[in-house]
């Protein structure tokens, strides 16, 4: 059974605990033993929670207790090392931060603990959270569990790997462009970045540009994503973005009777997107037709005339590059490739940072008129499906393009804060995970969370992969 315990979802194994089935220990023996086996190969895990087997010991006597319990009593979950944890290091993916122990818990960490859910592990993610794949100086490359010589993604790809790979049934991570959906899409998980501000930052790091920094959870299962959004969501009183109570909901279940609408693009407005990503999110929309959901193929202007990655890329230049250096002042030599690029790009001009930050504007009245119309919107999240390791460019149809053009069909979300989440419905050619992704309007999460409930309940792939057999390992 202990085995077995790495393939269920959150919600299944704090079902088994309630009953009485299986006990918080073996739970969390179950996924120390499956890190043990497997992570040497992945990387995903930088630290693991010393009072891990504690906390499940008293998570059983409570259990026994006959206590109120939490909807995570006794169920492992992991989170990005950027995320402080009180007494479990902090260290942001940089050897200046090593060994760097927070007093106190993030508040999503907190609410975390608060539902009865046990720390297990801090993931891997680049320094800073800085990039679209997942390596550091500090502790190395995350590999991609489907296949070791493909990237997880970033820079949430320590955290997408570790629920890919069975080592935890259930994270949290963060997301300014891609983070949090690129790498779900990438290791075939579920994954949500909710509208900005819906999920406190507070004992996040870093925080700038803080109006494009979200925070998400990763599982397995649509539910268990649902179940944690309602964990995490809502004010906490220290986030100034973090403003709406989450009974505050736009979705369509305020809307009963009126059937959903979705619209659906694949190109143009991403970029050149793979021919088996656009047959994959195509096969998505004509399952929802299928599932009585009204779906159009639309066009949205301002993603045609606007590139949000450049928006995003010119501010943050200027608001990233003065806080890294005054946190690196003095360990220069500890900086890796990839916030050192951030050194080197050149100042953003004041003319052309406004001149972003009102394209930000426009873009967002351009969707507040799109969803007059429509419900959700369902696109690609990657253009292509995982790769290989720092890559700089990818052949797309033919056409060579930038490797930075991963982003370019999540950016829009975080630059206009618009919830965006993804699920697996596919699989490339060779073997790799193919996920789509549905936007809904501000304030709106059920509506994507019933829409990817609706698609998962049609999918015909596995979340668990058989890959692992390759390194002499059971799935």
């Amino acid at each position: 059974m202990s085995n077995g315990l790495v393939h269920q979802d959150a919600t299944k194994l704090a079902e088994l605990i309630r009953t009485k089935e299986v006990s918080p220990v073996e739970v969390v023996q179950a996924h120390l033993d499956r890190i043990q086996a497997v992570d040497p190969q992945i990387n995903a895990i930088v630290t693991i929670a010393d009072d891990a087997l504690n906390a499940a010991k008293r998570a059983e006597a409570a259990v026994m207790a006959g206590e109120r319990l939490g909807p995570l009593h006794g169920v492992p979950f992991t989170a990005k090392d950027s995320i402080d944890s009180a007494g479990v290091a902090t260290q942001f993916a940089s050897p200046i931060f090593k060994g760097r122990v927070p007093d106190t818990d993030a508040t999503a960490m907190a609410r975390m603990k608060n539902a009865g859910g046990i720390l297990l592990a801090k993931t891997n993610h680049p320094e800073f959270s800085f990039w679209i794949e997942t390596d550091n100086l500090l502790s190395g490359r995350t590999r991609n569990p489907w296949n070791l010589d493909r990237t997880p993604g970033g820079s949430s790809g320590g955290e997408s790997a570790a629920v890919a790979a069975g080592m935890t049934p259930i994270g949290i991570a963060t997301d300014i462009a891609i983070s949090v959906r690129g790498p779900a899409a990438l290791t075939g998980v579920v994954g949500l970045k909710a509208t900005h501000g819906r999920i406190p930052m507070t004992g996040v790091w870093p925080r700038v540009p803080r109006r494009f920094w979200h925070l998400g959870p990763m599982a397995r299962s649509v539910r268990d994503v649902a179940l944690a959004y309602s964990l995490l969501a809502g004010p906490d009183g220290a986030d100034g973005n973090a403003i709406s109570p989450l009974a505050l909901d736009a979705g369509v279940g305020a809307k009963p009777g009126r059937p959903v609408r979705v619209g659906v693009l694949i190109e143009p407005g991403f970029g050149l997107i793979d021919s088996e990503v656009a047959a994959t999110v195509q096969a998505a929309a004509d399952a929802l037709k299928g599932l009585g959901v009204i779906v159009e193929p639309v066009r949205i202007p301002v993603l045609e005339q606007i590139n949000a990655l450049e928006l995003l890329w010119k501010l943050q230049v200027m608001e990233t590059k003065p806080a890294f250096k005054k946190i690196t002042a003095g360990h220069e030599d500890k900086i890796f490739k990839h916030v050192q690029g951030i050194y080197d790009t050149p100042d953003t001009s004041i003319e052309d940072f406004v001149a972003a930050e009102q394209q930000i504007e426009i873009m967002r009245d351009g969707f507040a008129q799109y969803f007059q119309k429509y419900d959700a919107l369902l696109c690609p999240v990657t253009p292509v499906s995982s790769h290989g390791h720092d890559a700089a460019e990818f052949v797309i149809n033919g056409q060579t393009v930038s490797s930075l053009h991963v982003m370019d069909p999540t950016a829009f979300c975080n630059v206009t804060g618009l919830p965006g989440m993804t699920l697996r419905f596919g699989t490339s050619s060779d073997g790799m995970p193919i996920g789509v992704q549905i936007v809904a309007p501000w304030l709106a999460e059920s509506t994507a969370l019933h829409l990817a409930a609706l698609l998962e309940s049609v999918s015909t792939v596995r979340h668990l992969h058989p890959s692992l057999a390759k390194m002499g390992l059971k799935a």
